[in-house]
């Protein structure tokens, strides 16, 4: 098993990188694969429950919608660790507000500068990164499939001008030279859950990333899709990398980790997952029927007592069924399923510290790196 560290790219005390820099000398310490940033304008958490009576975390984050710049912090981290060995992934690209070609440049360019580290992460994005901007979102999937064929495209050219018809990124006499490095490109790591999104994962992925709750069960189902869909393309469907992006929840004791689950901040992760993910685990989304899940929150506006509302709603079973949580050791048991169920890349967010007591939240600190060791001998 492979892991990798998602780091929150939030900018912190006392400097806006802080963060970021000691969880990527905590992942180059640990012996860890990879690390990688998320790709947000803003949080999928509810801001007004952002207090330190809810989180230890306020205490030293300032704001959980203080999202740095994916592709630039990774060529700071690349320019300040010119030894380091991780590679480098952004999980994921929002393909909806960002241009392709733009993603291409950077993702090639980090390749390059990084001695061939660079992962591109990418996904059809969620509805709060575009249509607060003004981005239209009532084809996400359609406009993914044609950024990830627009960025092949332009890999591909070796500097000849490219044309490409598309409704959302048409090339007319497009130049990209950018070169390789070394004959290589970035892996394309996608995020895909519903089936046209597997399909398009078959089609062009190097790595199959879903970053959601579903079951174990369900994840090797996914993956036999994306291979099939692999298959179907003439690709070797066994050289896509089968990863998973899941949040986790550590700590000393089965009390502790219970503990941390009913503090309102870790119970707000309940929100991502779908009302389908809320009925296997016998309850109902707060936000009704049919509720997608991460891909349609929008909870910036809500007010503390509504967001309250809505926490206190979530079943304790679908926020522990959604992560990996427990002791170092329940930890690795959890993974052994999966792993069982076909995932071969673990990459990881540590979300302990947004439970309410900071001195509980720091004692999960040599827990995780317990159950990391645990997971790298699976």
């Amino acid at each position: 098993m492979r892991i990798g560290l998602m780091d929150p790219a939030i900018a912190a005390r006392p400097a806006a990188d802080a963060l970021t820099r000691a969880n990527h000398l905590a992942a180059s310490v640990a012996g860890l694969d990879s690390f990688w940033l998320p790709d947000h304008l803003n949080s999928l958490f509810p801001r007004a429950l952002w207090r330190a009576e809810y989180t230890a975390a306020a205490r030293i984050v300032p704001s959980p919608d203080a999202y740095l710049e994916p592709w630039t912090l990774l060529g700071h981290i690349a320019a300040r660790n010119r030894m380091a060995r991780l590679r480098l992934g952004v999980g994921v690209t929002d393909a909806g507000r960002r241009n392709p070609a733009v993603t291409a440049q950077a993702a090639a360019t980090l390749h390059l500068l990084s001695r061939g580290r660079a992962i591109l992460g990418i996904g059809c994005g969620e509805r709060e990164g575009n249509e607060p901007y003004g981005v239209d979102w009532s084809r996400p999937v359609a406009r993914f499939e044609e950024a990830v064929a627009t960025i092949r495209a332009l890999w591909d050219s070796n500097g000849e001008l490219v044309n490409r018809d598309s409704p959302f990124f048409p090339l007319r006499d497009a130049v990209f030279d950018l070169p390789p490095y070394k004959g290589t490109r970035p892996e394309v790591w996608i995020a895909a859950h519903g089936p046209r999104m597997l399909r398009a994962a078959g089609r062009y992925a190097d790595g199959f990333f879903p970053a959601f709750p579903h079951t174990p069960q369900e994840y090797a189902r996914r993956l036999d899709v994306v291979r099939g869909a692999a298959s179907d393309a003439g690709r070797d469907p066994m050289s896509i990398v089968p990863a998973m992006w899941v949040m986790t929840v550590v700590g000393r004791s089965r009390a502790d980790v219970d503990e941390a689950l009913q503090s309102e901040t870790i119970r707000a992760e309940g929100l991502l997952s779908s009302d389908e993910y809320f009925a296997l685990h016998g309850g109902a989304h707060p936000l009704g029927a049919g509720f997608s899940g991460a891909q349609d929150l929008l909870p910036h506006a809500w007010d503390e007592k509504t967001a309250l509302s809505y926490v206190g709603k979530v079943p304790i079973d679908v926020v522990r069924n959604s992560l990996l949580c427990g002791t170092p050791d329940e930890i690795v048991d959890q993974a052994a399923v999966w792993r069982d169920c076909g995932v071969r890349y673990l990459v990881l967010s540590d979300i302990t510290m947004l439970q309410r007591r900071l001195l509980k939240g720091f004692a999960g600190v040599p827990m995780g790196l317990k159950a990391v060791r645990g997971l790298k001998r699976l």
